[in-house]
């Protein structure tokens, strides 16, 4: 990415904050494809093919400007969505959260317990309170 910036004299216009609406520009385009298809199964079975290559056009915009932005800004990507990950299994342990939406903070694994959306706090049968959720 660098490489092609810099052949095209665009990295003067590659500041974190332009790569950064430029990306959510082209998260924009990305949903404008889905937009009023409703619900849609795993494989895009009843999709054109021109469909499916245009899904990737702007699923490879996304991914390029995010890589971009990150080297921008000094992320080593692969490291951070690493770290991210293991944060995650922390946050969200199997043997609470499997099977569950609940965001982290709506489970509570001291008392085995889930907060639902309206405030309610029942037990949860797939807890076993050793976790840090």
């Amino acid at each position: 990415m660098a490489d092609f910036a810099r052949e095209r004299d665009w990295e003067k216009f590659h500041s974190p904050r332009n790569l950064l609406l430029a990306l959510v520009g082209e998260v924009g385009e990305l949903s404008e494809i889905f937009q009023w298809k409703g619900e849609v199964p795993k494989g895009l079975p009843d999709w054109k093919e021109e469909e499916k290559l245009h899904l990737g056009e702007e699923l490879s915009d996304v991914l390029l400007y995010l890589v971009r932005l990150s080297d921008i800004c000094g992320v080593d990507l692969g490291k951070a969505a690493l770290r991210k990950l293991e944060l995650n299994a922390k946050k969200y342990p199997v043997k609470l959260c499997k099977g569950s939406s609940k965001k982290h903070t709506q489970i509570n694994s001291k008392s085995n317990s889930v907060t639902d959306k309206n405030g309610s706090i029942r037990k949860n049968s797939n807890s076993s309170g050793s976790s840090e959720c």
